[in-house]
């Protein structure tokens, strides 16, 4: 209960580290998954440190895809929980640090990819309207609106 807490208030104040909840958890299980092997830098469990990660992190853990597995299928699963809003808390944070492959710090996050990070969050917040009070709760998500634009260029004879 107190990690989702955390996870919903402003990035900017906190400090420490980041806590995986389940979904988290569930997003590294699923990169795990087209993996020849795990790879430490993920949170294994809940309670487990979400870390950003070093710059060029791919160039390592590409060469780690199962055969049988697309490159495509890797690079959604890593999209996933790249965008996530407790890994763009854990960027956001006044402080952190980049880690490589292994878990381990290897350069702080540069204040211009901290700040993109925060403004990420906050897009969250104003998509959920926790940090909005005057928004409608009945926005269509961006998915939704993209489908509404569609349909109706769909009704207009041509």
């Amino acid at each position: 209960m107190g990690q989702k807490a955390e996870a919903t208030k402003s990035a900017q104040p906190r400090s420490g580290p980041v806590l995986a909840r389940e979904r988290e958890v569930a997003k590294t299980e699923a990169i795990n998954a087209l993996l020849t092997r795990p790879i430490a830098i993920l949170p294994a469990k809940v309670g487990d440190p979400v870390r950003p990660f070093a710059l060029g992190l791919w160039n390592d853990i590409r060469p780690l895809l199962k055969p049988d597995v697309s490159v495509s299928a890797l690079r959604k699963a890593m999209a996933t929980y790249v965008h996530s809003r407790s890994y763009q808390i854990a960027v956001a944070r006044e402080g952190s640090l980049r880690h490589n492959i292994n878990g381990e710090p290897v350069e702080p996050v540069l204040e211009a990819d901290r700040l993109d990070a925060l403004k990420k969050y906050e897009g969250f917040q104003r998509r959920d309207g926790s940090n909005n009070p005057t928004t409608s709760p009945v926005q269509p998500t961006k998915t939704e609106a993209i489908r509404i634009a569609l349909l109706r260029r769909k009704e207009k004879p041509r």
